[in-house]
């Protein structure tokens, strides 16, 4: 096995050999500028790891890996015009950059352009990537509704949020981890044990996401810092805050989430105040402590070498101690 950054490198030039400049420029430059704002590239460095560590080459996963990594770009042009988003990556969104219109079709092209990176696979490998792949993208679909649907619900529950950022973002990094080993051949057992896996190393990233929206470093964030707040989203934060059984802290809750200031820095602080006292954000540490520790037990049970596992748990770690 190499260094990550040795497969984060690996991806990246094989993305940008795929990936220029063509007629009509229109379409293919957001596509260009989207996929080139930097990121972490976790799910396919994710999908060129999980290959190796079953004994596969990286290589023949880099196609799988380009897919996953092309929509999950798709989705968050998307996510941004939903959103109204003005900053992604530190940079501007393709919507502000050109317009929307112009984020709509670019994106539709990049699920498109997805797809066809699963074309240059066996017969039996692209329709096992394939069936995977069109589940998760149709979950990542159902988890933006509903975490559309909760912004005017007053109350919701912990397990409708947990299952709404399980279809949202921790299937994708679970499906970056499957295609991996079913490009590498493993056997059933082993791809559905690393699914898990992503998806509880998924569930917890996502919790941290919502942490850092609320409480990261604007200079290494890559977001608009407080942008659930001021988009009213109920995160794992917002819920812990309703239940901490205080009528004061969910009154005011509930006061600022209902109003739409044109200086939102106020609400933002006040917000995260009540997270706070609410023992809210001690809580959602906790929440990503322990989806963390449940990924790596599935780890104990996979068909792999004791220095693989270690490799997977050490990945997990490092992610779980970002601040971007």
């Amino acid at each position: 096995m190499k260094p990550i950054d040795f497969y984060r490198s690996e991806f990246i030039s094989y993305m940008e050999s795929k990936f220029v400049l063509r007629e009509p420029v229109n379409l293919y430059e957001p596509i260009n500028y989207i996929l080139k704002l930097g990121g972490k590239r976790l799910r396919p460095v994710l999908a060129l790891v999980t290959a190796e560590i079953f004994d596969g080459s990286y290589k023949k996963a880099l196609d799988a890996a380009l897919a996953i990594e092309v929509f999950h770009n798709f989705s968050l042009v998307h996510d941004d015009i939903m959103d109204a988003a003005p900053v992604r990556r530190g940079k501007m969104t393709v919507h502000e950059k050109w317009d929307t219109n112009t984020g709509i079709l670019s994106g539709d092209a990049m699920l498109i352009c997805a797809y066809q990176f699963f074309e240059n696979y066996d017969p039996v490998t692209f329709r096992e990537l394939a069936k995977l792949f069109s589940k998760t993208a149709l979950q990542v679909c159902e988890g933006q509704q509903y975490d559309v649907d909760f912004e005017v619900l007053e109350n919701v529950a912990l397990a409708e949020y947990l299952k709404m950022i399980e279809y949202k973002t921790a299937v994708l990094l679970a499906a970056a981890m499957k295609m991996g080993a079913i490009v590498a051949g493993t056997n059933n057992q082993n791809q559905e044990l690393i699914y898990q896996f992503g998806l509880n190393l998924g569930i917890a990233f996502q919790i941290q996401d919502d942490y850092l929206d609320a409480f990261g470093d604007p200079k290494t964030f890559g977001k608009q810092v407080g942008g659930d707040i001021i988009e009213n989203k109920k995160t794992y934060l917002f819920i812990k805050a309703m239940e901490s059984g205080s009528a004061v802290f969910k009154k005011e809750l509930l006061d600022l989430y209902s109003i739409q200031p044109k200086e939102p820095e106020d609400k933002i602080e006040a917000v995260k105040s009540i997270f706070q006292e609410s023992g809210a954000s001690k809580a959602t540490q906790e929440a990503i402590a322990f989806y963390t520790e449940k990924a790596f037990k599935i780890l104990e049970c996979l068909d792999i070498t004791d220095d693989k596992k270690l490799i997977l748990k050490e990945f997990g770690e490092n992610l779980m101690q970002r601040t971007v």
